[in-house]
């Protein structure tokens, strides 16, 4: 295939569309190794003790409606990016929950009650440890998986860019939650890799999740991509380094 056929089908994955946190567009394309423990099995057995419960940043609330059988009477989520509020407003709305649209990136404040949850939720979302104390109840648990901070360095570096938050680690987080005058209970640490099979999916990767190499587009890192379709032709596939972790931390009673 010449180059030129590689970068019009690059410049087609560019244009696809992305909502919600859904990569089903990209299933056989680009594979992210799973960490040991289930995220969704933690929460879901939480939310089986709670009465009232928090989802922060949910998405399009792709991963609460896989749970949905184990909600309590009161589920409220977060969600900031315009059209994953949308979807979240049509998915979850007529199920009784309240869709809230509030920013997690700036002073992380959220207007709600102190001790208004028993069970707050986040998944890769940003968080403000003193806000989380001051909502949950009494005995309330705080449960978050996140993308390390150092989230496959070696692709940005490929790009000659670098980790846009890497103080966003297990021992920055637990620090901050352990300052907010939360006991932690759980901190879990996980490398693995991100592959990818063509190209365009990492086109389509990075267009879908824009901090990572800012400014990203087919045209102005045509080069870099050229560099990584060698790459790809020798080897049969990239391979990143992917990270994440898992924090549990509790309200003292």
């Amino acid at each position: 295939m010449t180059h030129e056929e590689l970068i019009k089908i690059w410049k087609h994955e560019e244009q696809q569309p992305f909502t919600g946190w859904d990569f089903s567009y990209l299933a056989g394309r680009m594979i992210e190794e799973m960490p040991p423990w289930s995220y969704l099995e933690q929460a879901s057995e939480l939310m089986r003790q709670s009465s009232a419960v928090l989802d922060m940043g949910t998405g399009g609330g792709e991963r609460l409606l896989e749970i949905q059988k184990d909600w309590p009477e009161k589920v409220v989520v977060t969600e900031d990016y315009p059209p994953n509020v949308k979807l979240a407003e049509e998915r979850l709305g007529p199920l009784g929950v309240t869709v809230v649209n509030v920013s997690l990136k700036q002073n992380g404040l959220i207007p709600f009650e102190d001790n208004e949850f028993d069970l707050i939720l986040n998944r890769h979302s940003g968080f403000n440890c003193a806000e989380v104390a001051r909502t949950l109840t009494p005995g309330g648990v705080f449960l978050t998986q996140q993308i390390h901070g150092l989230w496959a360095q070696d692709l940005l570096a490929e790009f000659g860019t670098t980790p846009p938050w890497p103080d966003a680690t297990p021992e920055h987080h637990a620090a901050g939650l352990k300052a907010a005058g939360l006991d932690i209970e759980k901190v879990e640490e996980w490398r693995g890799q991100l592959i990818f099979h063509d190209i365009g999916a990492l086109v389509y990767y990075l267009k879908a999740v824009p901090w990572l190499v800012p400014g990203f587009s087919v045209e102005a890192h045509l080069d870099n991509l050229l560099r990584l379709q060698a790459q790809m032709q020798n080897r049969g596939q990239l391979v990143f380094e992917a990270r994440k972790y898992l924090l549990r931390a509790r309200k003292g009673s």
